[in-house]
């Protein structure tokens, strides 16, 4: 889920090269759905959780109960439009027909990268001082969305439990909206488990808004096709708290509906990057002279805490 409270970059005299790098930590959690936006070059960052959930679908293949966790580790390359990461999961299934009554391992290790295609523009209202219904007016430009595309492989390394015949591919197309400076929406279109037998597609539909510089909240529409053992459509909800510049924790929860089963999805974890990005700037007044700008770097806990801490002795 991408922060909508971001520092602005471009003040006075400078502006900024990047449209990636954000001064504040860019987290997927806790919704599902990605941003087409990348982390930045030289970031590292990891967003990890643990997850339960509970269904009561009387299918053999549907575990009553599931609970385990995951890692999501986010790099950032070569270009500022470019990400790869890595997605790790652990799972531990209650299965009430299985001779052990359950089964537990890796269920899913997935690499992938995306790309930016398309960034959105809209006016800055800011600087509008003469009117202010001009400054308060909706800028139409902000119903052309932000573009990217995202693809990746399931691959094999996983635990025997949960590894399948073949090597699949995930692929989706990302978008954004950036409706105001609070209000973000972003929409994804997947095609997953792509080339094997389980093939399936899915739509997500993800409302972000912050309430202020440090909550925000998000509520998540989900709808699945051509996978018999999963709810068809699902509705979640959370909340994340950011608790310094490189450092979000997250709380979520999520339920099907049109089904004849329930499905309850819970999910707690944080998200923490190591922020190595080099800024370019571009003097306006000297468009050919540019400036370079590396963040201040601190010991490990400086990085964790710093921000935190400083606020306290303020």
């Amino acid at each position: 889920m991408k922060r909508v409270f971001l520092l602005l970059l471009a003040i006075f005299t400078f502006q900024i090269a990047s449209a990636q790098y954000t001064e504040i930590i860019n987290s997927k959690r806790p919704g599902f759905s990605d941003s087409p936006y990348s982390i930045g070059t030289n970031v590292y960052q990891f967003e990890t959780g643990f997850f339960y959930n509970n269904s009561d679908n009387p299918l053999y293949t549907s575990p009553a109960n599931t609970y385990g966790g995951e890692l999501l580790f986010r790099y950032g390359k070569f270009n500022e439009k470019l990400e790869f990461d890595l997605n790790l999961a652990y799972q531990i299934d209650d299965l009430p027909h299985h001779p052990n009554g359950h089964i537990n391992g890796i269920s899913d290790l997935t690499v992938g990268a995306k790309y930016l295609l398309r960034q959105q523009e809209f006016t800055d209202k800011s600087k509008e001082i003469r009117s202010f219904k001009r400054r308060m007016a909706f800028d139409w430009k902000r119903l052309i969305p932000s573009i990217g595309v995202y693809a990746g492989v399931h691959t094999k390394f996983v635990s025997k439990e949960y590894k399948k015949d073949d090597i699949s591919y995930k692929l989706a197309l990302l978008l954004q909206n950036d409706f105001t400076d609070r209000l973000v929406v972003l929409t994804n279109l997947i095609a997953d488990d792509y080339t094997s037998d389980d093939e399936f597609y899915k739509y997500i539909i993800t409302m972000t808004y912050a309430i202020d510089e440090q909550w925000s909240f998000f509520i998540e529409n989900q709808g699945r096709y051509q996978d018999t053992f999963s709810p068809k459509y699902q509705f979640g909800t959370g909340l994340a708290y950011l608790i310094n510049e490189n450092l979000q924790i997250d709380a979520s929860a999520r339920t099907n509906f049109f089904d004849d089963f329930s499905y309850y999805y819970f999910s707690t974890g944080f998200a923490w990057r190591l922020d190595r990005h080099y800024d370019t700037f571009i003097m306006k007044d000297s468009p050919n002279k540019t400036i370079g700008k590396k963040k201040k770097r601190k010991g490990f806990f400086g990085r964790l805490f710093g921000n935190l801490f400083h606020k306290k002795r303020k």
